[in-house]
């Protein structure tokens, strides 16, 4: 069975779209799929799949976890394809606690025989839970948007599961442990390390818990989908990611493909039905289908991912990007022409645009000002 975990470092980036119209493609090429709502304490999932509220989820079987977890288990309309809802009524289902969340996880695991493909949507931050439940698979996706809040949170996202995995591998009371606790003690101070230089003397005291780490991190290849794309140029920030990734964090992630922001996802979710049903040919879900059958082609297991290979999943991002743009474009044009699309709508995206240009603006000053005072306070003697 692969477990695909979708995270997000933020929420508003498309993370349940990704996840649900994921699901099902793949459940339209053959494959038997399990859609997960973890999303705890804010469960929307069902909607993006156009389902009604369902009594019984996941908060039911966590109140009483010797219930029998299948009957949560539903159908839906598309086949080869069933749902688990999560719960957004029940207080604390955000937080659970360690035997609840071991519990969850097996029971999720114990679905192997007959499922294919286990998607999990995670709720957005980086709270334990999500992160654990992320490190269930080395090929988890995180999704991002070209917004400096949405890249920046990405990038946190990976930090904060890279350390999870070390306070995972490393037991308490070893020099690795130990060094462990010290940093994170120290980190309100001005001496910042990151993460390879942290490895480097984590090798020098405790070169076993050194080896186990390795192995582990050889087996997490986190992948990258940039959805919200406005314009060919915005696919450029993933280069961004990958490059923190390797310099700070000392792993290497894939790019699975890029999504433009389409007003047509609005509708079909009005609609209740998913983007991909709702409208099949429309780029937004040609996107979808496009990266389903990378994830796909690719292999199932532990992988080892090579520096061409990452540089061949990025060129051809960007070039997905720039023939997305021009399909758009001309898609646009041809909706005019037709009289499907008035010059009043179009006037509205303009403006819908305009707003979102100013939003991210007032961003971009609200990040370089944080970054002046630190830099200033980082050259006080």
């Amino acid at each position: 069975m692969r477990i695909i975990p979708v995270a997000s470092g933020k929420g508003g980036v498309g993370k349940s779209l990704v996840a649900a119209n994921l699901a099902i493609a793949f459940a339209q090429a053959g494959q038997r799929v399990v859609l997960v709502d973890l999303d705890l304490g804010a469960s929307n999932l069902h909607l993006v799949i156009g389902r009604q509220a369902l009594k019984a989820g996941l908060g039911t079987f966590l109140n009483d976890t010797r219930s029998d977890f299948s009957k949560i288990i539903t159908d839906t309309d598309v086949r080869g394809l069933r749902f688990i809802p999560g719960d957004g009524e029940i207080p604390g289902m955000a937080n659970l606690k360690t035997g609840q969340r071991k519990t969850l996880m097996k029971r999720l695991l114990d679905l192997e025989n007959g499922t294919d493909i286990l998607i999990l949507d995670l709720g957005a931050g980086t709270h334990q839970t999500i992160l654990d439940f992320f490190l269930l698979s080395g090929q988890g996706i995180i999704v991002s948007a070209p917004a400096v809040t949405a890249t920046l949170n990405a990038y946190v996202f990976l930090k904060n599961t890279v350390f999870r995995l070390m306070y995972t591998v490393f037991t308490k009371g070893t020099a690795a442990f130990n060094y462990l606790e010290q940093v994170r003690k120290d980190g309100s101070g001005r001496q910042r390390l990151y993460i390879p230089q942290m490895l480097q003397e984590i090798e020098r005291i405790d070169p076993g818990a050194f080896a186990v780490y390795q192995d582990k991190i050889n087996r997490f290849h986190p992948r990258l989908i940039m959805n919200m794309l406005e314009d060919p140029k915005d696919a450029d920030v993933a280069l961004k990611i990958r490059r923190s990734c390797e310099e700070y964090l000392d792993i290497k992630i894939e790019h699975l493909g890029v999504m433009y922001r389409d007003g047509i996802q609005d509708t079909a979710l009005a609609s209740r039905l998913p983007v991909i049903l709702y409208k099949p040919q429309s780029i937004l879900s040609q996107a979808i289908y496009r990266i389903a059958g990378k994830i796909l082609e690719s292999e199932e297991v532990a992988f080892a991912l090579d520096e061409q290979s990452i540089d061949d999943s990025f060129q051809e991002a960007a070039a997905e990007a720039e023939i997305d743009f021009e399909n758009k474009t001309e898609y646009v044009e041809e909706l005019l022409h037709s009289g499907a699309l008035t010059q009043g709508d179009l006037l509205e995206t303009v403006k819908s645009q305009q707003i979102e240009i100013a939003k991210l603006k007032k961003e971009n000053n609200f990040f370089k000002l944080k970054l002046s005072k630190a830099m200033e306070q980082g050259y006080k003697p």
